[in-house]
């Protein structure tokens, strides 16, 4: 078991160490998207064409209406949050394997929100893909964590006769 927990623990950190620093550029957002604009400059369209238009947007956003950063804010913050709910399965993997189930559920229904509601903001299909690409790439830590924990727990039943 101390060696599976090992490895639980491992995927456990290295998906709440994913969610925080995918969440925490939401708080300089306004320098993350010009940064990005400066780095796909030369990349061609649609991607640099993409990248100069947000960080325009977000300039304007921020010279007139900075107080809608708050909502972006509250996006990192909920990164954070997200990433404590797995403290639980960290510390009893097979008492809280819930918890890595509701985040693969969450890490699924990203893709919904990526191909079904982003064409209704307006967001070009390749940034969509990247958009999803954070649910798949979510769900394999939580999947082997997942596979492990099942593992585990069916080593410590007792066999029937």
């Amino acid at each position: 078991m101390n060696k599976d927990l090992r490895y639980i623990r491992r995927w456990i950190v290295l998906f709440m160490v994913g969610l925080i620093i995918s969440g925490i550029p939401a708080v300089p957002l306004e320098w993350g998207a010009n940064w990005l604009a400066d780095v796909t400059r030369n990349w061609g369209d649609p991607m640099s064409m993409w990248t100069a238009t947000t960080a325009m947007a977000i300039a304007d956003v921020a010279a007139n209406y900075p107080f809608m950063f708050y909502g972006t804010d509250r996006l990192a913050f909920a990164h954070i949050v997200i990433a404590l709910a797995f403290i639980g399965p960290y510390r009893d993997p097979i008492r809280n394997k819930w918890v890595i189930q509701w985040g693969l559920w969450c890490c699924l229904l990203v893709l919904p929100l990526a191909f079904l509601w982003a064409p209704v903001r307006g967001i070009p299909f390749f940034w969509r893909c990247i958009d999803a690409s954070f649910g798949l790439f979510g769900a394999i830590p939580l999947w082997l964590v997942l596979r492990r924990i099942d593992r585990s727990a069916s080593s410590l039943q007792p066999e029937r006769e």
